[in-house]
This record gives structure tokens, sequence and C-alpha cells, in this order.
């Protein structure tokens, strides 16, 4: 197998077809040999009933529905598992991001990157969603050990050695952008235009998005505990010096400490309960079905656990 082209879909009824009638129309003069593997998070509409359509029709289009909705990370994560190809592009259902743009990248692939990855320019989204993630790449980079370009997305595509790279580490609290930037590998960019969505709506929810840029933050560096800790001892230091100097500002000291101990007991438990999921050791998701074919999973070429030296 070429080319596998993964695709998670939550509540994608009307895409689903748009989307597998673009992508016949480019990926057979890309990669004669390749497929199309579609996720299910759980959808509440018609999407499972059209994939089902789709893989009776299509024998390269294969599909995964999971018993529930997990989640954009651990549907990404099911379907990755199971692709075949020796490249693996990761796109969403809506068509923003464009399979016109797959021949540009497979080229820089094959050029000798192992992972290229589209990158938004931002012209033309709402400030409401363009302040908010320059803020979050800004933050990102500065307190991780691994820095992220800002705009990179889901939208890329990878080489095998790569993606067993990305493979081999089990965590439960998938932040998979991170993961990708810190596997490393030669990687290029590519300008990604900004593309209105289809029809639908984003299922992205403003907390969805806030509890995905924290997974992020605190999956990568353990900086802000470290944080806190600087600040506890700034806040002793200038209780001391109003001490020393003779004031006595008891009740705006006594909300300050409170508010402090607040801030930090938040961070410390924001990472106990990363570690209280860790030591579950919970599936990341659960099957339903599966239906269009084998799939890598199936073959037992795909690691669940950490892989040889190598790779990993």
């Amino acid at each position: 197998m070429d080319l596998s082209v993964v695709v998670p879909c939550y509540n994608e009824e009307r895409a689903l077809p748009r989307l597998h009638a673009a992508l016949g129309g480019v990926l057979p003069a890309l990669a004669p040999e390749h497929e199309i593997v579609v996720v299910d998070d759980g959808s509440a509409d018609g999407t499972l009933s059209v994939a089902r359509s789709l893989a009776a029709a299509d024998p390269r289009f294969r599909y995964v529905a999971l018993s529930r909705n997990f989640g954009k990370e651990a549907a990404l994560l099911a379907g990755l598992q199971r692709a075949r190809g020796d490249r693996v592009a990761i796109m969403d259902a809506d068509l923003q991001h464009p399979p016109e743009l797959l021949g540009r990248m497979l080229a820089l692939l094959d050029a000798g990157h192992d992972q290229v990855v589209a990158c938004r320019d931002r012209r033309g989204e709402p400030w409401s969603r363009t302040v908010p993630a320059r803020v979050f790449y800004r933050l990102f980079n500065r307190l991780a050990e691994v820095p992220m370009r800002d705009g990179a997305g889901d939208f890329r595509v990878l080489t095998r050695r790569a993606l067993q790279a990305v493979l081999a580490m089990p965590e439960q609290h998938r932040f998979t952008k991170g993961l990708f930037a810190w596997v490393g590998f030669d990687t290029a960019h590519v300008p990604l235009p900004h593309v209105p969505r289809r029809g639908g709506r984003s299922q992205w929810s403003w907390r969805g998005l806030v509890e995905h840029a924290v997974d992020g933050v605190t999956s990568f560096h353990h900086r802000p505990l470290r944080f806190a800790a600087h600040l506890g001892a700034a806040v002793l230091a200038g209780a001391a010096g109003c001490l020393l100097a003779g004031a006595r500002p008891l009740s705006a000291g006594l909300l300050a400490s409170s508010g402090l101990q607040l801030v930090c007991l938040g961070v410390l438990g924001e990472y106990l309960g990363r570690i209280h999921v860790e030591a579950k050791r919970r599936p990341h998701y659960v099957v339903r079905e599966t239906g269009g074919g084998p799939s890598a999973l199936d073959r037992g070429q795909v690691a669940l656990c950490p892989v040889p030296a190598e790779i990993a």
C-alpha cells in the first residue's frame, strides 16, 4: 500500500460523500495503490451509514466505528493504527483541508522529508479564532522543549517511520500535534489558505478548545509546576518585606495568600489528574465495528507499545 488517507469524523454525514468524491479525483494520479480510512467517532447522525455505503461501493474505502464519542485524538489514533500505507496523510472531512494540496505535500515527502505539514496563514479567519490561536502557540513555544510552528495543524503527510515513532508513545492524554513535533525528523511546511467549511459546523466548542490547549501545555513540560513554586516564593518574600517595613495589610495579605494557594493547588491537581488517568491504563477507545477489508492493526504491522530503539 503506497498511501493511506486517515480521516477522523464526527457528525459528517453530509461532508463525507463530498470528501470521497474529491479524493477520488486526485488520489489515483498520486498513488495508484491507496486507501481511505475513515474513523466514525460515535457520530449522532448518519455518518456511520454513509461510511458503510461507501465501503460497499469502493474497495479502497475502509471505516472504523467507535462505540461512543472518545474525542478527535482517540479517533485519529484509531485511524493511524490501522493505516497500511508507506506514506500516511491526515485530513479533516469538511474539505477545509484541500485534497488538491496533497500532490505538493507528497512531492516534498518524496524529496527526503519525513513529515510535511500544512500551516494556516490565518488570512480570512475571524479574529475570535486567530488571536487565541496565536496566544496559544506563543505560550507553547515559550514553555515547551520542542517548538511547534504557528498554524501547524492535523493536515500533514508522514513516512512510515515517522508514524511508527508517534505510535510508540502510549500516553492517554494525547496532544498529537505536539507528538509530531517531539519525534522530530526532517519536516517541511506548506502554506494552507483559509478555506470556508462546506456545510455543517465545527464540532469544536470553546470549552473543548481550552481543554485541548491545556492538554498541550501540560503534556510537554513541567514548567507550570516550577512557576507555581517561584510564585509562592515571591509571595513569601513580599510578605516578609511588608513585615520588615512595619505594614499590616492583613486583609489584602490573606486574600493574596488564599488566591495563590488555590492557583498552586489547581496547577498541581492538573498534573495529578493526568497521572491518575495514565495509571489506570484504560484503552484509548473501543471499536464498535469495522468495514472494508483488513487493516495494519489486523495484520500485526503496528505496535501498540514502544517499538524498537532504532525507531523510538
